[in-house]
């Protein structure tokens, strides 16, 4: 038994003797979710758009993702924060699942949450960032929605809407064209850039600095309001 307590008292002697241990500040670490469906079938595709932005973030540098519990996952150090990106495997429908385990997992508050989602209701190429709101028929969000509730960021990735009647699932499905490549792929970087905005100066200035409404037609009345 003494023999027992010295070797303890060594570990806890080497644990500490390069100081006490520092818990990291939870307000300093974001989690950053991609949404799609993993799978080759599935790479390019506008439902894959959350899974593009992030790999626009790791690129030209030396972190991967690594397959890990309902997601890949990598993490990123951006001016002293930490960013937890996952593209989750659970597939679009359970995204929920992977949302809350990684926000419990990460210790990480869900104002620090960001969703990265494609949705038809924009134009190819453009970015909206909401601070809350509903799924809007988003299969993803709204199983994001069941699990913690409309009260998270998430940030729009317009995929436009050039489908016939009754053909969205197949469109949203498709591959990007290469046109619409050229057209999205600085647009993938902008929302790069928009990420990191969210982590460093808040939902409320990133979504000053990059949600851009259009410009209104010089030839339109002006509004009666």
């Amino acid at each position: 038994m003494n023999l027992f307590k010295k070797l303890l008292s060594h570990c806890k002697s080497q644990g500490s003797k390069n100081g006490p241990k520092i818990e990291e500040d939870p307000n300093m670490k974001y989690l950053i979710v991609g949404l799609g469906n993993v799978g080759s079938e599935y790479e390019g595709t506008r439902h894959n758009s959350g899974f593009m932005v992030l790999d626009q973030m790791l690129k030209g540098g030396d972190v991967r993702f690594a397959l890990e519990r309902h997601a890949y996952r990598a993490e990123l150090r951006y001016k002293g924060r930490t960013l937890v990106l996952i593209k989750p495997t659970t597939y679009m429908n359970l995204s929920g699942k992977a949302v809350k385990y990684w926000l419990q997992a990460e210790k990480i508050p869900q104002q620090n949450l960001l969703v990265l989602v494609d949705d038809i209701a924009l134009p190819l190429g453009t970015l909206r960032m909401k601070k809350q709101g509903s799924g809007g028929g988003h299969n993803g969000l709204g199983n994001i929605e069941e699990a913690i509730g409309p009260n998270y960021c998430r940030l729009r990735i317009g995929v436009g809407d050039n489908f016939s009647r009754g053909r969205q699932v197949d469109y949203v499905l498709g591959q990007f064209s290469s046109d619409e490549m050229a057209v999205l792929e600085p647009k993938l970087e902008e929302a790069a850039e928009v990420v990191k905005a969210f982590c460093t100066v808040g939902p409320d200035r990133a979504m000053n600095m990059f949600n851009k409404k259009p410009k209104a037609n010089k030839e339109e009345a002006p509004s009666q309001q």
